[in-house]
């Protein structure tokens, strides 16, 4: 009798501590999704080391089960609708696979709008905490940031003008970069980018746009012979969105404290450290086409301009579009245009 009493008592004072009934409850494994290859420098340089930080932030409390290159099923394009419904916990994706489902964000892939990654993603991560807040309201926004800049690169051409690009069929990422192709004269193919090597390979396409960092997992290097990238004292061509994205009911069901250590690798300085260790990738991404002889030619400031001519009415369709949709267009173009000019000079 005494013996049940005193396990009844023991059991009783566990479960009435709730650091120890916590510790017991409140351990979680996180499903992390992406189309990344396993072996790029964005799975290896920047979702990995995020999911050991919040790994030991929670003290081995949050593990992650990490899936790259489209390992649990489905598309690039369906990406953020799993994060979404729950078919997992954390996704890393482009919101422009859905072109014109994130209208008020695409104001950062206009062309010329970028100056550097890290102070761009910083004034992305602002401008939708400010203009823009139910943009991505399905889900439990972590991170927002950009990559490096945008660049041309070819099998069988050198792009050195506008003139060069006409009739020839690019790869671009998103609808407003396929959107300035097209303007630019070039034949605009929108695909994800795990598709580019087996369109380059088949002449699908002769050339996409992509930033440097990114060439050596996608191959590139080996299936184009000519790269075209900009001055770099002038904005990027163009740059692309990301969003790292949680599921809203796997994230309110975390204990407060492991709230607090996703909420401590989550937001502004997070957004600003995903966008610089990414544009960090190019030097060794266009390292790989320097190594095995590739010819890359960058545009005077003369032909730059030029572009920027030919671009300007994708920021025109743009403003006139989130006209259309109810959003100020003029007024969310120019606080974007603050926001980057603002971070840039920190």
């Amino acid at each position: 009798m005494k013996r049940r009493s005193f396990v009844q008592g023991a059991a009783a004072s566990v479960l009435g501590v709730p650091h120890l009934a916590g510790l017991a409850q409140q351990s979680v494994t996180l499903k992390f999704h992406t189309f990344m290859a396993p072996m790029s420098g964005v799975w290896l340089t920047m979702h990995k080391p995020w999911m050991a930080k919040v790994e030991k932030d929670s003290g081995g409390r949050i593990k992650f089960e990490a899936y790259p290159a489209m390992q649990l099923g489905g598309t690039p394009v369906q990406l953020y609708d799993q994060a979404r419904d729950g078919v997992v916990d954390i996704v890393w994706t482009l919101p422009g696979n859905t072109g014109g489902r994130f209208p008020r964000i695409e104001v950062f892939e206009l062309p010329f709008m970028m100056n550097n990654a890290e102070a761009t993603s910083k004034a992305y991560w602002e401008y939708f905490q400010t203009q823009c807040p139910d943009e991505f309201k399905e889900t439990q926004v972590l991170a927002l940031h950009v990559h490096g800049p945008g660049m041309f690169h070819t099998v069988a051409k050198q792009v050195k003008s506008v003139a060069d690009l006409r009739g020839m069929k690019v790869r671009g990422p998103t609808r407003q970069v396929t959107k300035l192709l097209g303007a630019l004269g070039a034949v605009p193919v929108g695909m994800p980018l795990p598709q580019i090597p087996d369109a380059l390979s088949k002449g699908t396409i002769e050339g996409c746009v992509i930033p440097w960092e990114v060439v050596p997992a996608v191959k590139v290097h080996e299936l184009t012979k000519f790269h075209s990238e900009f001055p770099a004292d002038r904005p990027a061509f163009y740059t692309t969105t990301f969003v790292m994205a949680m599921n809203k009911s796997k994230y309110e069901s975390l204990a407060p404290d492991l709230k607090k250590v996703i909420d401590a690798n989550s937001g502004l300085a997070t957004s600003a450290w995903l966008g610089r260790v990414q544009q960090a990738n190019d030097v060794p991404g266009r390292k790989s086409a320097v190594d095995r002889g590739n010819t890359i030619y960058t545009f005077s400031q003369a032909q730059a301009q030029e572009f920027v001519r030919g671009s300007r009415l994708v920021e025109a369709e743009w403003t006139a579009d989130m006209d259309k949709r109810g959003f100020k267009g003029r007024e969310l173009l120019a606080a974007a245009q603050s926001l980057i000019a603002k971070h840039g000079k920190a």
